[in-house]
């Protein structure tokens, strides 16, 4: 068992700050974990989680790494439980940079419009509040909420970089003389980047290993699967040692690695046939009958994420329904989604000649 704020260390300039699951039953939010690593003098700092608890968990692991002169924060996504204390290293009367990814600004300035539009896909799909009033309360529980410091800025003023690692490419942005890496993923939202910590070997994973399928409006399925496969290969290769991530309370090492890695992809390729089932002979289904059916084989796979509940759960089933490739019928509540026609376009009907034009 773990608590909120209780530190791993990974080696004696790298700490592993652990966070917690969410349960809006007992107004209790996710925290995600962050990482603090010391490279010559600068603290990078992973994510910020949320709460007073967890800044002060930070505070602490910040003086567990030694002495240090900068500060570089580095945000994995714009999700709540990841950005709730992105102002910290204000405090500290350092130099200080900070980068977020630009397709998450939107969320990280109205986090209440994000989630709403999120939970506008799946009204009637789970015994859910309104998507209003379940996104209030929501929000109610990630207090305070400071996704900017004074320093903020987002990784895309910076020229991109091709970066190497092994056999694979990346594109993204590097700090400390190549050190850290930034490397774009974007599966388990429009923003999300991966960061891969050179002199320690930490992978940090943050939320693309959060289950099979993505949740989220704007999470990409290919994207997802597509990084889990090249972090894969970055341990086979030795490039990579240790993962770390948002939501598991662990530490990973080495070939057990790739074993968790494949098991994701495993699952996810589990979980699409097994729902594909579920479309029937006639690739009709409605959302709500989908989403039981999603729920039960998720959690038979062990692929229901980090935070299994209705709400998450749903979001993941519209998903699915669209990776299977159905669509929506019409825009009533639980409507049928079915499969579009396969058909070519009839041809245009044939014009009336038109009278060929006076010669000069």
């Amino acid at each position: 068992m773990t608590a909120l704020g209780d530190l791993i260390e990974i080696d004696e300039r790298t700490v592993l700050v652990l966070g917690q699951e969410l349960s809006v039953e007992h107004d209790q939010p996710d925290v995600a974990n962050a990482l603090v690593h010391r490279v010559g003098d600068t603290l990078v700092l992973v994510d910020t989680g949320v709460t007073a608890a967890f800044r002060a968990a930070l505070r602490e692991a910040t003086e567990r790494v030694g002495s240090w002169s900068r500060v570089l924060v580095l945000t994995t996504h714009g999700h709540l439980d990841h950005v709730g204390n992105n102002d910290l290293a204000d405090e500290w009367g350092v130099p200080v940079e900070h980068y977020v990814p630009a397709p998450d600004l939107d969320q990280m300035r109205d986090p209440s419009g994000y989630w709403v539009r999120s939970f506008d896909r799946i009204v009637g799909l789970a015994p859910l509040p309104a998507p209003s009033a379940l996104a209030g309360k929501l929000l109610s529980l990630f207090q305070p909420l400071r996704p900017f410091g004074a320093t903020t800025r987002t990784y895309e003023e910076l020229p991109p970089e091709r970066i190497r690692i092994g056999s694979l490419r990346f594109t993204g942005w590097t700090f400390a003389d190549g050190a850290v890496r930034v490397l774009r993923s974007q599966g388990h939202c429009a923003g999300h980047v991966i960061v891969h910590l050179r002199d320690c070997g930490v992978l940090h994973l943050s939320d693309e290993g959060n289950g099979p399928c993505g949740a989220m409006a704007d999470a990409d399925q290919l994207k997802l699967q597509t990084v889990l496969g090249s972090v894969a290969l970055l341990f086979e290769e030795g490039e990579a040692a240790v993962l770390t991530d948002g939501h598991t309370f662990a530490l990973r090492r080495g070939a057990e690695v790739v074993s968790y890695l494949d098991g994701l992809l495993e699952q996810a390729t589990a979980l699409q046939a097994a729902t594909l089932g579920l479309t029937g002979e006639s690739g009709q289904v409605r959302p709500s009958a989908f989403t039981t059916g999603f729920a039960e084989r998720s959690a038979e796979l062990g692929g229901d994420g980090a935070n299994p509940n209705a709400m998450f759960a749903a979001m993941s089933a519209v998903n699915q329904l669209r990776e299977l490739g159905l669509r929506p019928e019409s825009e009533g509540i639980d409507a049928l989604w079915s499969r579009p026609a396969l058909r070519n376009p009839e041809p245009d009907s044939p014009k009336p000649d038109s009278p060929e034009p006076d010669s000069p």
